[in-house]
Order: structure tokens, then C-alpha cells, then sequence
């Protein structure tokens, strides 16, 4: 066999590596992010020993980048967002313009072009999703006011960037770079004039954008429910990933837009399903494997040598995205009548940057906007700035501290009006939430109480056992089942009646009860006739998910094996009742 892999090696020293210096920087209280970073760095091309193939790295780093956006749009909440839309819509649009501003300064002091100075700032002012993340769960943030504004506030810098990945392609060649059909890619050509360009770019992404909204939400929730009744846990995930990876490729081959906005719109369009929370978890494993890969390949086209060659810039880069984008968040909030502290907390949330400013680095580069210089700029930029986060959180809450011991008792902090109309939002957002996780529970609380047999399941099976329903109606009079038929599912009743005719014999069954497993357990062609005698609705199992889900829970099967004897057995002792009565009056 040969030794010759270098997929193989790549990936196998890639999370090696990344999971030692992930390790170390989880101890010493940083994220994890630093040590993917540190990991890349090693087998990168610019530190001695082993060096990973670029190339390979590349493709695995779009994989990883598509899964990230794929992630983002699986967790974009509107509802979220709108409720804290008064200072994080016009804080994100104004904190992402100011910051650009001062990248395109900074450009210009070092004689880089327009275009240059516009990615730079761009990738400056976007704070990372990821670390934000993990620094207010560590503080108990996530849920609080501020934790929410911050949140909202990078959602919108997200979409903000998504909206760059779409523009700059077709913006290159005026801001001085060239068009991505001049490097190989599939993009918008460059013959015509600019507002042709823009005109075409924004009409496919308008086009791809209205069809997965409208034919999205009508496809993938089938497809999704066809999947979940195979009762597959690998078919499901797969299936997940074929969606995410499928719109992305086909966004790209079909439409000519980013992997990265195909993504996105495929995580949006499975959000608004019922399957979302069970797609996020059952995808998450492969999210954060490719996510490490994403980082790590990031470090290996970081060149440390700029911290000896330049370090004047790289200290201006981090000032801009530690002060700079702090003062200017803070600025801000305090104009939109925000408190003191909401306006530090959300400074100390902002004060880094991460993945979608990789994401538009590698785009510039690739452009040709942004020189090799400003990567290796962003890059230390990233890795300064969220190594010092944690100190400039300590910092934010230390003088917090100090300002509330200052402020006189009795008298109210500046913005509190704002903060409590804020709070007022937010707390209508949460109920609705809850109410919308309060009617879930019910209808599957519901279900055990209608039909007792299924409390042999615990919460997660009851509602696996729900999404293989498939809901039925019936009129008074409408048979359901006929004598001699096929048996092709059970029946559970939600409302209304039936009649079971088994020759003389009616048996009437109301809400609560279940027929038709009789002969899905027996094998045998139905042995009676059933037909609604009011209005009712059912809740179908079908053959194959009642032969599936039963084998795998052998305590309910048998539970309806047992109640399909004693109903067998009822049934018998009643047409021997009828018979003698019969006999007797026929005696008489």
C-alpha cells in the first residue's frame, strides 16, 4: 500500500494538531479558534517541518465555509432579530461603515488601492459569530439583554456580509482587481458596463434568492419527512448535508453566486421546518470537523513573519479592531439613548474578528483587490484581538463596576426609557418562543394522555413516532377499511367515531382508541369492515413505519399485541353472547 496520502496525512496531523493547541487554549481561557489557528500556522508553509498540501487544504477550507454558512442560516431567528432591531439594524450598518472607513484610512497611509482598503475594512468590522458566542455563555450573557443586542447585532453583519460576497465579484475590476471569470471562476462577465454587471449579479441572486423561498419551503420539508420515516438516523444527517452541500454547488454552477450565499439561503429554508432542531443537531458534528479544517487551513496561509517585518501595521490593525471598532459600537448606542453599560458590553462583544473576515480576505485575494500583505495583516489581527478579548471583557465589566458605584442612588442611568422598552421586546420575543415550544410539548403530551399505550415512549420517541404520522379525514359514512383488504396501516383516532362491522357484529370505537394493527401484526388480509359515523380525524402509521418503529421498540409492540388479543377475545365472547341470545329468541 502506498504511503503516498496527502488527504490522509493532511487531515489526520491537521486535527492532531488542532486538538492539542485547542486544548492548551481552552486551559489558559481562551477559545479554541486561537489554537485551530495556532495548528495551521505549524503545518503551513511559512514554519519549518511539515508542510500540508495548500490545494487540499483549499477545497476542504470552501467545505468548511459553505457547512459555516450553512449553520448561520439553520440558526437565523427573524424573530430574534426584530426585537432588538431598533439599535442593532442601524448600530451594525453604522459600526460596518465608520470601521470600513478607517480600514480604507489605513489602506491609504500604506499606498494600497481602493479596493484594497475596501476588503480590509470590511473584514475589520466584522466580529466573529463563534467567539461572541462562547464569551457570553462563559459569562452568563447569552440571555440577557446585552447577550441578545450583541447577537442581533452580529446577524446583521452577517447579512451585511453576505451582501459583500455577492457585490465585490462583480465590483472588482472598478475598485482595481479582475473579474472572477479572469481567475477560472464561474462569475459575471465583465464586457459590459458596470451597472450591466451589478444589474446582472443582483438579478441571478434575486432569481436563485426567490426560489428557494418560494420552492424551498415546499420541497425540502417533504423530502426531510419521506427521510425521518425511514427511521435512519446516517439517512437523515445525509440528507442534511446532500441539501446544504446541493444548493450551495447548484447556486454556484446555475446561478453564478458564492457557495457561501447558497448555503446560507439552504439553512434559512430548512430553519423555517419542523425538522430544524433535529437537522442543527444531527449536523453539528460535522459542522464544527469541517469549522477546525476551515481555521486551521486559514493559519497555514498566515506568514508570522509579519509580526518582526511590520509591526507598526499590525499594531494599527488591532487598534483598529480592539479601540477603534469598540469606541465607535459604544458611540453609537450611546446616540440611540442606550444605558452605559449595554453600550460597554456590547464594545467588548465587537472588540474581535474571525471567520467571515477569512471568508473575505480569500475572496479579495482571489479578486485580486487585496495584496498577500494585508491577509497575513487580518490574520494577526484575528488571532491579537481574540486573544486579548477575554482581558477586554474583564476590563468592560471592571469598569462597569466602578460607574454604577458612582452614580448617585435614586437617580436612574442614562437610557433607561430605551432599555426598558428594549427589555419589554425581548420579553414578548421569549414568550412567543416559549408559547411556540408550549404547543409542541402539548401536542405530544397530548398524544400519550389520547392514547395511553404510547406512554411507553419517553418525550424523543413520542415525537419521532409524531413526524411519521400522516394526518386523515373522514365523513360521516365513509368507509375506511374494507373486508378483505390489504392491510396497509394502523389508525389512531384524534376525534370522532367509527364503527367496526365484523359480519353480525358493530363495535363502535371513539377518540382514544386505535384499530387496523391486528392485521399489520397478524399478516393477514383485513376481517372487517370499518366506517366513520361522525366527522373524524386520524392520525395514520403505515405499514412499513409501524413495522420499523415497532421493531425497535419491542415493550409497545408487545402492548399491542397483548391489546389485539384481548380485543380478539372480547369480540368473541361477544358474538357468543349475540349467538345465544339469538338462539334463545329463535328457541322462544
Amino acid at each position: 500500500m502506498s504511503h503516498d496520502v496527502p488527504l490522509i496525512s493532511m487531515i489526520a496531523i491537521a486535527f492532531g494538531l488542532a486538538f492539542i493547541f485547542g486544548y492548551l487554549a481552552d486551559r489558559i481561557r481562551l477559545p479554541p479558534l486561537v489554537g485551530y489557528l495556532m495548528a495551521g500556522i505549524i503545518i503551513g508553509p511559512f514554519t519549518p517541518g511539515f508542510v500540508a498540501d495548500s490545494g487540499l487544504a483549499a477545497q476542504l477550507a470552501e467545505i468548511g465555509v459553505i457547512l459555516l454558512m450553512f449553520g448561520v442560516g439553520l440558526h437565523f431567528s427573524p424573530s430574534d432579530l426584530l426585537a432588538v432591531r431598533k439599535i442593532a439594524i442601524p448600530g451594525a450598518v453604522g459600526q460596518i461603515g465608520l470601521a470600513t472607513v478607517l480600514g480604507v484610512g489605513l489602506a491609504w497611509l500604506w499606498g494600497w488601492s481602493l479596493g484594497a482598503g475596501l476588503v480590509l475594512g470590511l473584514s475589520l468590522s466584522v466580529a466573529s459569530t463563534v467567539v461572541l458566542l462562547k464569551a457570553l455563555e462563559e459569562r452568563d450573557m447569552l440571555n440577557t439583554a446585552e447577550g441578545r443586542v450583541a447577537v442581533g447585532w452580529l446577524i446583521v453583519e452577517d447579512l451585511a456580509m453576505v451582501l459583500a460576497l455577492v457585490l465585490l465579484p462583480a465590483l472588482a475590476e472598478v475598485l482595481g482587481g479582475h473579474a472572477p471569470g479572469a481567475a477560472g471562476d464561474h462569475g459575471v462577465g465583465s464586457d459590459g458596463p458596470i451597472w450591466l454587471t451589478l444589474a446582472l449579479t443582483l438579478g441571478k441572486v434575486a432569481a436563485f434568492s426567490v426560489l428557494a423561498i418560494v420552492l424551498g419551503p415546499r420541497v425540502v420539508p417533504v423530502i426531510l419527512t419521506n427521510v425521518a420515516r425511514t427511521g435512519s438516523r446516517e439517512l437523515f444527517t445525509l440528507s442534511v448535508l446532500a441539501i446544504a452541500l446541493g444548493v450551495a454547488y447548484g447556486s454556484a454552477v446555475l446561478f453564478g453566486v458564492s457557495f457561501a450565499l447558497g448555503a446560507f439561503f439552504a439553512g434559512v429554508v430548512l430553519n423555517e421546518s419542523r425538522f430544524s432542531h433535529k437537522a442543527a443537531a444531527d449536523s453539528m458534528p460535522l459542522q464544527d470537523a469541517f469549522a477546525v479544517l476551515f481555521f486551521v487551513s486559514v493559519g497555514m496561509l498566515f506568514d508570522p513573519s509579519i509580526l518582526l517585518r511590520d509591526p507598526l501595521a499590525v499594531i494599527a490593525v488591532v487598534a483598529l479592531i480592539v479601540v477603534g471598532k469598540s469606541l465607535i459600537a459604544f458611540g453609537i448606542v450611546i446616540l440611540l439613548r442606550f444605558p452605559v453599560g449595554m453600550g460597554l458590553a456590547v464594545s467588548a462583544s465587537l472588540a474581535q474578528i474571525g471567520e467571515f473576515s477569512f471568508i473575505l480576505v480569500g475572496l479579495g485575494l482571489s479578486l485580486g483587490l487585496l495584496p498577500e500583505e494585508g491577509r497575513d495583516l487580518v490574520l494577526a489581527g484575528a488571532l491579537l484581538s481574540i486573544t486579548l478579548n477575554p482581558a477586554v471583557f474583564a476590563g468592560v465589566a471592571a469598569l462597569r463596576k466602578h460607574l454604577q458605584a458612582k452614580r448617585p442612588a435614586g437617580v436612574p442611568p442614562y437610557g433607561w426609557e430605551q432599555f426598558e422598552q428594549l427589555q419589554s421586546s425581548l420579553a414578548d420575543a421569549r414568550h412567543q418562543a416559549e408559547e411556540r415550544e408550549k404547543e409542541h410539548d402539548l401536542q405530544i403530551q397530548a398524544l400519550a394522555k389520547t392514547f395511553p399505550v404510547l406512554s411507553l415512549l419517553d418525550a424523543h420517541e413520542q415525537e419521532r413516532l409524531m413526524m411519521l404520522f400522516r394526518p386523515k379525514s373522514a365523513v360521516p359514512g365513509e368507509r375506511i377499511i374494507r373486508k378483505g383488504d390489504r392491510a396497509n396501516a394502523m389508525y389512531f383516532i384524534s376525534s370522532g367515531a367509527v364503527e367496526v362491522l365484523m359480519d353480525s357484529q358493530t363495535i363502535r370505537l371513539g377518540a382514544g382508541t386505535m384499530f387496523g394493527e391486528m392485521a399489520l401484526l397478524s399478516g393477514q388480509r383485513r376481517n372487517a369492515d370499518v366506517a366513520a359515523v361522525d366527522y373524524c380525524q386520524f392520525q395514520v402509521l403505515e405499514r412499513r413505519d409501524f413495522n420499523q418503529f415497532t421493531a425497535r421498540h419491542p415493550a409497545l409492540r408487545t402492548a399491542l399485541i397483548d391489546m389485539a388479543a384481548q380485543r380478539r377475545k372480547m369480540n368473541q365472547q361477544d358474538a357468543a353472547t349475540d349467538d345465544a341470545v339469538a338462539a334463545s329468541e329463535s328457541a322462544a
